[in-house]
């Protein structure tokens, strides 16, 4: 008898979703909509397409679709950019193309705009919110110097940024945004009640979330706070929310700030989780020039 391993046959092979199928048709009808107009749609999903938002996605309680730039660009070679007027660096994405491929992402439900863009308003957990309980959005992916501003007028598109920097395209921070929101989308985390304290939630006080800890109570000679083993609730509940009042003054004096004008004027029609919009910097940012 043969001492050689024995043959059995070829492995069974399970189907499973590659990215681009996670956004193949036919999609949900009414489930939240992200529509992308991009030059890179390979990029997507991306890491929408793991973990719990891919699981979400693949389960139909959201959309994605991609609206690839290049399709509705001129000439033999789809150009999509042309040099800037008035002259300068870089190239700038058509008003002509971005339109025609804006017409063709606005079908359906209406959806707002966005233009993710270094010179936007400030994301925030409020707008995410807001977002997740509309029917879906409409991204653009800049690339190069920007877009034409004639088509952002045209359409009324909001302008969104996530930090103060730059990158190379907007396909990151789009899935930002997107991840942001999905993520506040009814079923998609498995227990919705961990949204509650966290940063920046109404539930939280707008504040930054306590430290968090889990087993071993003791590791590298640091313990776990001794209140939290404790089982008292009312004092586990103080704890963390003096933790927060604590981190907040220290990391975010801009949230503090918020917070301390709201109880002071406890009738201030002012939503906490979106405080952050209230820093110095932000102020100042939206003072400049919208053109």
């Amino acid at each position: 008898m043969s001492d050689a391993p024995k043959s059995h046959g070829r492995l069974s092979v399970t189907p499973s979703l590659r990215p681009r199928e996670l956004m193949a048709e036919p999609q949900v009808q009414g489930a939240w909509t992200a529509s992308i107009v991009t030059l890179f749609p390979e990029a997507f999903p991306g890491i929408l397409g793991l973990s719990l938002t891919g699981k979400a996605l693949a389960q139909g309680l959201w959309n994605l679709r991609t609206i690839p730039l290049r399709d509705f660009g001129t000439g033999r070679h789809r150009n999509v950019d042309d040099t800037p007027a008035g002259g300068g660096a870089g190239m700038v994405i058509r008003a002509d193309v971005m339109d025609a491929a804006l017409r063709e992402a606005r079908q359906g439900p209406p959806r707002p705009v966005i233009y993710m863009s270094p010179r936007g308003k400030s994301l925030t957990q409020a707008r995410a919110r807001d977002l997740a309980q509309g029917n879906g959005v409409t991204l653009i992916c800049g690339r190069f110097e920007g877009v034409d501003q004639r088509v952002l007028d045209a359409h009324g598109i909001e302008e969104i940024s996530i930090g103060d920097y730059v990158l190379t395209g907007g396909e990151i921070a789009a899935q930002v945004l997107i991840d942001a929101t999905v993520r506040l989308i009814p079923r998609v985390l498995g227990n919705h009640d961990s949204l509650a304290e966290e940063s920046f939630s109404i539930g939280n006080r707008g504040l930054l979330e306590a430290p968090q800890f889990t087993k071993p109570a003791q590791w590298e000679g640091r313990e776990i706070p001794e209140v939290l083993l404790s089982g008292n609730h009312a004092a586990i509940h103080r704890w963390r929310a003096g933790e927060a009042e604590r981190l907040t003054k220290e990391r975010r004096p801009d949230l503090w700030r918020a917070y301390e004008e709201t109880r002071m004027d406890p009738a201030k029609d002012r939503q906490l989780s979106g405080a952050s919009d209230q820093s110095r910097g932000y102020r100042e940012h939206d003072k400049e020039p919208r053109r």
